[in-house]
C-alpha cells in the first residue's frame, strides 16, 4: 500500500500538468474549431521545461505513454459490428484497398526518400486510417527508437493541418463532382484523416452524408488492430525491434481495444456507459499528446525539412485519388 501511495505522489505533480493542459485544449477547441489534439500539442509544447524538472517527470513520462494506451483501448468503444455490416459491401471495399494501398505505398516512398521505412508505415496508417490517434496507437506499438518521438509530433502535426484543410475543400470537391448522398458519405468517411473533421465535413452538407461519413470513419477505426498487428509482425520479422525486449505480437491496448468492440457489439452495454468510455478515451489521447509535447522542443520539429511534408501530403492526395476511383469503379 506504501508503494502505491508513494507512486501516486511521484506521479501526481505531471498527470495534473498534463491535464490541465488537455483542459485548456479542448476549451480552445471548442472555441476555436480546430483540432484538439493540434492544440494539445502546442500547449504541451509550450510547457516544455516541466518534463526536465524532477516533480513532473515522471507522471508526465507516464501520461504520455500509459495513458495512451488506455486512450487507444477505450477506442472500441466508438464502434459496432453492427454499424459497419449496415454500411454494405462497397465502404467495405473503398476502405480496404485504400488502407492497404495507402500504407504499402507510404513504406516503399519513405523508403525511396531516404527515411526509416517505420516512418512510411506511421504517417500512412494515420492517414489511411483516423489521423492523430492511429498515429499514437502505431507509435505505441513500434519498438524504441531516437527519432520515434520526433516523428510522431511530425506526423500528429501534418495529419491534423491536413485533416482540417480536408474538411474544408472535401465538401466542395463533393458537390462540383455531383457525388449522390451515398458516395459523398462514403468518400469525407474514407478520406478525412480525424473523426471530428469527418463528423463536421458530413453534417456541414447534410444529415445523411453525415450519418455515413461517420460509419465510413469508424470502420477505418476499427483496422487499427489488424495494422496494429501488421506493425508489430514486420518490426519482429525485419529485425527492427532495437535495443529493448521484443514487443508482444499483439499488445495488450490492441487486444483491449478488440474486446470493447466485440462487447459494444453485443448491446448489453447501457449507452451511458459506452459514451463515457468514449469520453474518457479523447481525454487520454488528449493527455497524452500533450504529454509527448511537453517531451520535445519545438527545434526538433523545425530540423525535419521539406521532404516528410511531401510524404504527407502525396499520401493525402493518393488516399483521396484512389477513394474516387474505386467509387467510380464500384458504382
Amino acid at each position: 500500500m506504501s508503494h502505491i501511495i508513494a507512486r501516486g505522489r511521484e506521479l501526481f505533480p505531471g498527470v495534473i500538468a498534463c491535464a490541465v493542459a488537455a483542459a485548456a485544449a479542448t476549451f480552445l477547441s471548442q472555441y476555436y474549431g480546430a483540432p484538439v489534439m493540434l492544440f494539445a500539442l502546442m500547449l504541451g509544447m509550450a510547457m516544455n521545461f516541466l518534463s526536465g524538472e524532477e516533480p513532473c517527470k515522471f507522471g508526465i513520462d507516464f501520461t504520455s505513454r500509459q495513458l495512451l494506451r488506455w486512450g487507444v483501448a477505450l477506442l472500441g468503444l466508438r464502434i459496432t459490428l453492427d454499424q459497419v455490416v449496415a454500411l454494405g459491401w462497397q465502404p467495405v471495399l473503398v476502405v480496404g484497398v485504400s488502407l492497404v494501398l495507402t500504407i504499402g505505398l507510404s513504406m516503399v516512398v519513405a523508403k525511396l526518400m531516404g527515411f526509416n521505412i517505420l516512418f512510411g508505415l506511421l504517417s500512412g496508417g494515420a492517414t489511411a486510417i483516423c489521423g492523430a490517434s492511429a498515429a499514437l496507437a502505431l507509435s505505441a506499438a513500434l519498438p524504441p527508437h531516437p527519432l520515434k518521438e520526433r516523428a510522431t509530433l511530425f506526423t500528429v502535426v501534418g495529419v491534423s493541418a491536413l485533416s482540417t484543410f480536408t474538411m474544408i475543400f472535401y465538401p466542395m470537391l463533393a458537390r462540383a463532382l455531383g457525388l449522390d448522398t451515398q458516395t459523398a458519405g462514403t468518400f469525407l468517411g474514407a478520406t478525412i484523416h480525424d473523426v471530428a473533421q469527418v463528423v463536421g465535413a458530413g453534417y456541414s452538407m447534410s444529415q445523411e452524408i453525415g450519418d455515413t461519413a461517420t460509419l465510413v470513419k469508424l470502420m477505418r477505426v476499427a483496422c487499427l488492430v489488424p495494422v496494429i498487428l501488421f506493425a508489430v509482425t514486420f518490426t519482429r520479422a525485419t529485425g527492427r525491434v532495437g535495443d529493448g525486449p521484443r514487443p508482444p505480437l499483439l499488445p495488450w491496448f490492441a487486444v483491449g481495444f478488440a474486446v470493447l468492440v466485440a462487447i459494444n457489439s453485443t448491446g448489453w452495454l447501457p449507452k451511458p456507459i459506452s459514451q463515457a468510455g468514449s469520453s474518457l478515451s479523447t481525454w487520454f489521447l488528449v493527455a497524452s499528446m500533450a504529454g509527448i509535447g511537453m517531451k520535445t522542443q519545438l527545434r526538433e520539429l523545425v530540423t525535419v525539412g521539406l521532404k516528410p511534408v511531401v510524404l504527407m501530403v502525396g499520401e493525402t492526395a493518393f488516399l483521396a485519388c484512389l477513394a474516387l476511383g474505386l467509387l467510380r469503379w464500384s458504382a
